[in-house]
């Protein structure tokens, strides 16, 4: 037996259409922005490696969803030279050590989401998604509406993200 569709409500995210509806006809991709902007925040980069930098996704699944980005845009995990390879590990865990932080992340899904058919919303410049998790975060939004709820703000976040990390990098006395 199938839910009636007729029956079903409709929650409406409409900011979301900024990233379906946004400019790609001058082959810049954003996350190449980020890697030249001196304004991080801007981009919402929260640090940098050598070769490859960590950034906020704009358009998260989930509050806190961070990519660790290389510098070199392409779309094969094989182009990456063993440098980049590190430098994302490192951040990728980095990520972690923030959220954890921050935001009491209990767990996370990592990893690539490579071509098209592999999920990638973005395919022309690879970048490891690192998403946080809590117990029970699934509720009954994503199971009934199709929609997911983000409880803090992208800003606010950011900021305590930066902040945590100024912290990591700077020693105490």
């Amino acid at each position: 037996m199938s839910f009636p569709k007729e029956h079903l409500e409709y929650l409406w995210s409409p900011w979301r259409v900024e990233y379906f509806q946004r400019d790609r006809s001058n082959e810049e991709d954003f996350f190449a922005e980020a890697a030249r902007t001196s304004d991080d925040a801007s981009r919402l980069v929260v640090a940098r490696n050598k070769n490859a930098f960590l950034m906020m996704n704009k358009y998260p699944y989930a509050a806190g969803h961070l990519m660790a980005v290389p510098y070199q845009r392409t779309a094969r995990m094989e182009d990456l030279t063993p440098d980049e390879v590190i430098d994302l590990w490192n951040l990728a865990l980095r990520a972690q050590l923030l959220l954890r932080q921050v935001a009491q992340a209990q767990g996370f899904n990592v990893g690539f989401n490579i071509g098209a058919a592999g999920g990638a919303g973005y395919e022309e410049h690879i970048h490891l998604h690192i998403v946080p998790r809590w117990a029970g975060d699934q509720n009954f939004m994503p199971m009934i509406a199709g929609t997911r709820l983000i409880p803090e703000a992208l800003v606010p976040l950011y900021e305590k993200l930066v902040a945590a990390n100024r912290e990591i990098d700077t020693p105490s006395a």
